[in-house]
């Protein structure tokens, strides 16, 4: 049996708000910290901007406490039940830097609670996660990591994988491809990304989240930013994981820059299970079906955690943590 409980602390006279779930036992537990991946995405890896509530870091977490590991996972100040109340006090203000503050303060509410044993905590995040996980990996902190988890961590810069992403979208349209190209080169030239007319409204929707005022200067440092940045300077042992489903972050074009950043680390090992998806759901549709659009929705209720995918991690963990 696991237990849940939920926390809230004050950051920048900001509340935020998280859930730790753990073992039944007195503990001391080794235990992770889990961040998660872009935009409005709340502790639970649901978003608005995605069908159904079924997130896989609820599950994750239960699978970690039955495995003996405790966790805490958390609402980023701009995603959850209250980030309009929380918004107007963000604005310009959003930031890498805003990020990290929000995962020290996270990790230290875990690492206060008396059954944890700050000695075995491990980062654990998920896509645009990653990079905030790395941060705090390489930085000097109160309670340093002991392991750190990457899934689904971009080995391009998150510029070069939105431009991919989109160009998949519209691969009915291929005369659409070099607008989605010109926009992000304008971008990326810290000119405005005045996206074409002729694109899709949901793709300038996605460019125009780039220039929302409450999201900069933010937008501007991830646009750049990739995992290979930081990952070589990381000298705990981490576990790179994308699974094979993925269409976000692919194991070939993110993993092998990746591998190539980390050649001769021995405290970095990379799996690439079969068929977990991005957010580490199995899919059963061929890769080629999902990149047409007929997988399985990421939190649709008939979605489950990817075994393979939980039993490398659990393993890894077990290897590395116990």
């Amino acid at each position: 049996m696991t237990l849940s409980t939920e926390v809230s602390w004050v950051l920048d006279e900001i509340e935020m708000f998280g859930t730790i779930t753990k073992p039944e036992g007195e503990g001391r537990f080794p235990s992770v910290v889990m961040v998660a991946g872009s935009g409005p995405t709340d502790r639970d890896w649901n978003s608005p901007l995605l069908p159904g509530g079924n997130g896989s870091a609820r599950h994750i977490a239960e699978a970690l406490a039955e495995a003996g590991y405790a966790s805490i996972r958390y609402d980023k100040r701009a995603s959850g039940p209250h980030v309009m109340e929380n918004l107007p006090a963000m604005v310009g203000h959003i930031s890498m830097q805003s990020h990290l503050d929000e995962l020290v303060a996270a990790t230290a509410q875990l690492a206060a609670d008396p059954t944890i044993d700050a000695e075995r905590l491990a980062g654990f995040g998920n896509s645009e996660g990653c990079l905030h996980v790395l941060h705090y990996a390489t930085t000097t902190q109160p309670h340093p990591f002991s392991a750190i988890v990457l899934t689904g961590a971009p080995g391009r810069s998150i510029g070069t994988v939105l431009v991919t992403q989109l160009s998949q979208q519209l691969s009915g349209a291929p005369e659409l491809i070099p607008l989605v190209e010109q926009a992000a080169a304008r971008y990326g030239a810290g000119e405005p990304i005045a996206a074409d007319e002729r694109l899709p409204e949901p793709v300038r929707m996605v460019f125009r989240s780039f220039e929302t005022p409450a999201n900069l200067p933010f937008a501007r440092e991830l646009w750049s930013e990739d995992a290979t940045m930081s990952l070589p300077r990381v000298t705990i042992p981490t576990l790179v994981l994308i699974g094979g489903k993925d269409i976000q972050i692919d194991a070939h074009a993110d993993g092998a820059p990746l591998q190539e950043a980390t050649r001769g680390k021995a405290n970095v090992t990379f799996l690439f299970p079969t068929d977990a998806n991005h957010v580490l759901k199995h899919e059963s549709h061929t890769r080629e079906e999902v990149l047409a659009g007929q997988g399985t929705p990421y939190n649709d209720d008939a979605a489950v955690l990817d075994a393979e995918a939980m039993a490398d991690i659990l393993k890894w963990l077990h290897q590395t943590l116990d």
